[in-house]
């Protein structure tokens, strides 16, 4: 061998070797399994969460993650919440390329830092800290790295082992480490005992070591993330915050905390009691005094985010927002409160989770699983539930976005955990009624009066734009008015503020080549406003229950006025069928020079079988069917 082509090959090798051993999280290395159907791979996480003592806590996490493709792209962005209590030690970023090489470190003059609630808080001391490592080629992996002390101890961050189901995981670790006296409690959905080890003499640790998992495939109307995916829910006994101590071992002491946050901020001025009493001099009920107060509260005062020290937990004092008319969630039901104890009413302020997801709260681990606040006021058999910082809510209305879940009720002797008002089928009613000129051109003008009831006054958020000007009404009609082709001649909404609210849109439309025309015949779908188009995906093998959370019924009744020289070549049987899932039917007659459409659907709520989903297929399969149904008329002349 040449002795000068024997040094090159070994230094060849050598400088082979030093790149091979710098390389890091090569794409090479996942295994085919977890990157079928994925976007991206979690290659290792690391989260860890200390308690230090009853009012300090830190977390550090190290995440290493694979994007995979486009879908992926906002796996490369962190986001860090930081305020007085709480504060970001270090932050650190890496991106590799496809091989392992490194492409860029992360900069601290790329982290951008900006107030958390910008444009909607008045008062805040939130910011967050973001770091976007997007890459310039698929596939590619970023590296986080952070560490954050807390100066409270009030939560514990919640494990899942996954929440997409197109992220697979080759190593994650959780672990949570304490001194004995603060042992922390721990929930367990599908997951295995930690390991438990000893950190010196008074300090423990749990760890949970999870390899090579490809998550289930969520499927349609599953059940929510929290019961069908692995999760730890974690809480601690004592903890304070801001100089707070209080104790979560039950609702009722978890509540006992919030009444030592509010306790003293319920005194309003003279002038204010003056007012309300006035107010509800000639009211006698609960219900009316409540009603005549909360519209008052409406009128008079505007809802801001006020996130400043420990304000987002305890309410601003009611005196104050009784001076300045603005307060957030906390503050608004606070001074609710206070208004309606000095008209002799009693109500509770009340925590609750706000939004279109809710999750069910154990009854058996408390912890604060909760967004918002409320008002529940105790009126007999019943509970009135005032929604504090809308000013257009209907007095007593809770609607998609606080009703039907559970709440904690402070009261004075603590908290106790409670159920918002769940709104029955009967009065989620959708009725359309319209009156339809049909042209031999196949155009048509029509006048449509459709009433949304219950939950379906919130149909296309229409219960956002009631009380809004003209033009925004109008885009609400062309946006949800299910017809292909039409121009709105006039409109007019009208609201109905009940607790079971309404809205009545009547709309003057023209229909444009509504019916097709092809020689003496003329196609017509009767189905003007309402058909389907619904069909659940079909699956091999169902595994989780089958969730419907809204229960609703729609009526339609469409009345088509036809040309004398057209008449129908047959008229479709009527049709009803029926499921656990709810029934349907419809019926057409001829009735005076009128073809008369009508259809009537109700959708039951509840938890089902995972055995019945292929019975909601064919159930929506057959909806579909019919209302897809054309009628053929033929011309006489």
């Amino acid at each position: 061998m040449n002795h000068f082509l024997g040094i090159v090959s070994l230094t060849l090798a050598h400088i082979s070797y030093s790149l091979a051993g710098d390389l890091k999280y090569p794409v090479s290395d996942i295994p085919d399994n977890l990157q079928q159907g994925m976007y991206a791979v979690i290659r290792e996480e690391y989260s860890k969460f200390e308690i230090q003592a009853v009012n300090r806590s830190n977390q550090y996490v190290h995440r290493v993650i694979t994007i995979l493709n486009g879908k992926g792209k906002a796996r490369a962005i962190e986001v860090l919440g930081y305020d007085k209590f709480r504060r970001i030690i270090s932050f650190r970023g890496t991106v590799y390329d496809e091989v392992g090489n490194v492409l860029r470190k992360l900069k601290q003059n790329e982290i951008i830092d900006q107030s958390a609630i910008s444009g909607v808080s008045l008062f805040e001391d939130n910011r967050l800290k973001m770091a976007d490592l997007s890459g310039p080629a698929y596939p590619y992996t970023v590296e986080f790295e952070y560490e954050i002390q807390m100066n409270y101890l009030y939560s514990i961050p919640e494990f899942f082992l996954y929440e997409d189901d197109e992220i697979s995981i080759q190593k994650s670790t959780y672990t949570v480490v304490y001194p004995k006296q603060l042992s922390p409690r721990f929930k367990l959905t599908s997951i295995k005992e930690p390991v438990k080890e000893q950190r010196g003499q008074n300090t423990e640790a749990v760890t949970w070591f999870f390899e090579n998992i490809r998550p289930v495939k969520f499927e349609p109307y599953s059940p929510e993330l929290a019961k069908i995916v692995p999760n730890i829910i974690a809480g601690p006994v004592e903890f304070e915050y801001d100089g707070n101590h209080g104790r979560m071992d039950s609702w009722e002491n978890l509540g006992q905390w919030q009444v030592l946050l509010n306790k003293g901020r319920e005194e309003l001025p003279e002038a204010a009691v003056e007012k309300v009493r006035n107010l509800t001099k000639e009211a006698s009920s609960i219900e009316e005094k409540s009603r005549i107060l909360y519209e008052y509260l409406q009128n008079k005062t505007r809802y801001v985010s006020i996130q400043r020290g420990i304000g987002g937990l305890q309410p601003m004092e009611s005196k104050t927002v009784d001076r300045l008319g603005y307060g957030d969630c906390k503050a608004l039901s606070n001074y609710m409160v206070a208004m309606l104890a000095q008209v002799g009413v009693k109500a509770y302020y009340t925590q609750i989770y706000g939004g279109e997801k809710p999750r069910t709260v154990p009854w058996d681990f408390p912890i604060d699983y909760f967004n918002h606040i409320i008002v529940g006021v105790p009126n007999g058999a019943d509970t009135l539930w005032l929604e504090c910082t809308s000013q257009t809510n209907p007095f007593g209305y809770l609607g998609s976005f606080t009703g039907d879940r559970q709440a904690l009720m402070i009261t004075e002797n603590g908290g106790k955990l409670v159920r918002t008002i769940s709104y029955r089928g009967n009065q989620n009613v959708q009725t359309n009624m319209a009156e339809v000129f049909v042209e031999p051109t196949g155009d048509a003008k029509a006048k449509i009066t459709t009433e949304y009831k219950g939950l379906q006054y919130e149909n296309g958020g229409l219960n956002f734009v009631l009380n809004n000007k003209y033009d925004e009404q109008k885009k609400w009609l062309q946006r949800n008015m299910k017809i292909p082709s039409f121009d709105v001649n006039s409109f007019s909404m009208t609201n109905r503020k009940d607790k079971i609210p309404s809205a009545i849109v009547v709309a003057e439309l023209t229909l444009r080549r509504y019916a097709s025309v092809s020689g003496k015949r003329l196609f017509l779908t009767p189905n003007l406003l309402n058909r389907s188009g619904v069909v659940p995906e079909k699956l091999d093998e169902r595994k989780t229950k089958v969730m419907r959370k809204m229960a609703y019924i729609d009526f339609d009744t469409i009345r088509y006025h036809l040309p004398e020289q057209l008449y129908p070549e047959f008229l479709p049987s009527s049709l009803k069928f029926e499921s656990r899932f709810g029934d349907y039917e419809s019926s057409f007659r001829l009735e005076q020079g009128k073809l008369v459409y009508t259809r009537r659907l109700k959708m039951n709520k509840g938890e089902f079988p995972a055995d019945s989903y292929n019975e909601l297929i064919e159930f929506y399969k057959n909806i579909n069917k019919a209302d897809h149904v054309k009628l053929v008329f033929l011309n006489k002349t």
